[in-house]
């Protein structure tokens, strides 16, 4: 376990050396830090060279002091990071589909109340008499690899709520708070039907969903681009690793290319 944390360690010292400049040192240290704590899971640590926590997070300018909401948190990959991040001053809001689907979650408590008792849960998207973020609550809402999911109608029968999932998000935010979104790029020249069956999405479409909620764009970055995924693999974005639907066919070739090209947008409530 040691070495493992000491190469976790390493690795976000280079990474951190590569944040996309105008993030501030002192907010890249606390990030770095908390990115590198021993009590993130073994596995979790080795897809950061995928996921880039340290760059992602300075990028949408996530404070220790913030109100962070995290909407679908799955397994709760993210939530090793911000729930110690947020604890000793800001809070952390995980937000899925309720109550199920934040097990992930809830597993993580149950496993360590000192470190993931003060985590909150909510609805999302919450339907009447569910419990939800407060309206105008949190500084920051991230959601990750997740647009696509809502646009294809998952967990809602098929039916698009894409539209609604950035109404709530939007609510839930302060005037001047912040917006951010990582998913599966689908190339613009690609057939827009795509989006609902490959977990790849526009990033025309992802500005569309949010501009039409009210957001403003703020700015892009490539901190999560993969030039090598083309985004047209048989079984969609899980072809490629961690999901490899293929299983062993072609393996060596998906590995090689790694997790899917990303989109990271970051967008504004105005005030």
């Amino acid at each position: 376990m040691r070495a493992l944390a000491t190469i976790a360690i390493v690795s976000v010292a280079a990474a951190v050396t590569s944040v996309a400049i105008g993030a501030p040192a002192t907010l890249q240290s606390k990030l770095a830090e908390v990115v590198a704590a021993p009590t993130r899971t073994p596995a979790n640590v080795a897809r950061d060279k995928y996921r880039h926590p340290v760059e992602t997070l300075a990028f949408f300018q996530v404070k220790p002091g913030d109100t962070v909401v995290e909407i679908w948190p799955g397994g709760g990959w993210y939530t090793e990071i911000l729930a110690p991040y947020a604890a000793a001053r800001g809070s952390y809001w995980a937000a899925g589909p309720w109550p199920k689907g934040l097990d992930g979650v809830r597993a993580l408590q149950a496993k360590d109340a000192a470190l993931y008792g003060k985590v909150n849960l909510a609805a999302f998207p919450a339907d009447a008499g569910q419990p939800k973020v407060p309206d105008g609550s949190a500084d920051v809402v991230l959601t990750f690899r997740n647009v696509h999911n809502w646009r294809a109608g998952y967990q809602r029968g098929g039916q698009d709520y894409a539209a609604e999932a950035f109404r709530q998000m939007y609510a839930m935010l302060k005037p001047g708070g912040t917006l951010g979104v990582v998913d599966h790029r689908l190339p613009e020249s690609a057939d827009a039907a795509r989006e609902t069956n490959s977990g790849y999405i526009k990033v025309s479409t992802v500005r569309r969903l949010a501009e039409q909620a009210g957001f403003v764009f703020d700015s892009a970055s490539e901190i999560n681009a993969n030039p090598k995924d083309t985004a047209d693999w048989p079984n969609g974005v899980w072809t490629l690793p961690p999901s490899y639907q293929l299983k062993d066919v072609d393996r060596a070739k998906y590995a090689a290319i790694g997790e899917s090209d990303r989109m990271t947008l970051r967008f504004k409530k105005p005030r």
